[in-house]
């Protein structure tokens, strides 16, 4: 079952594209944007990933993190934001762990994650969720950002 609305937000330590551990308490009280998507280089993950760290497609400020998760290994992440520039984190979840947590196992292809969106409020509670139906649509950033201006 996917995580609900108002739940408290799965706590979770999982390595970046640095091979450094990202833990999603340590960043209480700010707000957080988890961003599933199925598989490096894939295009639609890859212009969704792009857009939001070398456009700037969402307005956020310093208090907003955003990182990336998918079952791709730290290695994979590395290269994946070195080659298209992307500046926030890429988390590595190759078994899938925390990505059961949160409810978003893909029931039709099981070995990846459904195409995400988590966004964590500054007490770590889930604030929003929304799951793309279909892994090739992109993510509708507007939904997302108009979310994020509602937290405070």
């Amino acid at each position: 079952m996917t995580i609900e609305i108002g739940a408290d937000a799965p706590d979770f330590t999982l390595k970046n594209q640095a091979d450094q551990d990202w833990t999603l308490s340590a960043n209480r009280g700010k707000k957080v944007i988890l961003l599933w998507y199925p598989l490096d280089w894939s295009p639609t993950c890859e212009g969704e990933l792009c857009s939001l760290s070398v456009d700037s497609a969402l307005d956020v400020d310093a208090d907003t993190v955003v990182v990336g998760i998918s079952r791709d290994s730290v290695w994979s992440h590395k290269a994946f934001a070195a080659e298209r520039g992307i500046t926030h984190d890429l988390l590595a979840d190759p078994m899938l762990e925390v990505t059961g947590q949160y409810g978003l196992v893909h029931p039709k292809v099981p070995f990846i994650s459904h195409r995400a969106t988590v966004i964590v409020d500054r007490e770590g509670k889930v604030a929003f969720c929304e799951i793309q139906e279909s892994t090739g649509e992109p993510r509708n950033l507007a939904t997302i950002q108009d979310a994020l201006d509602e937290l405070e």
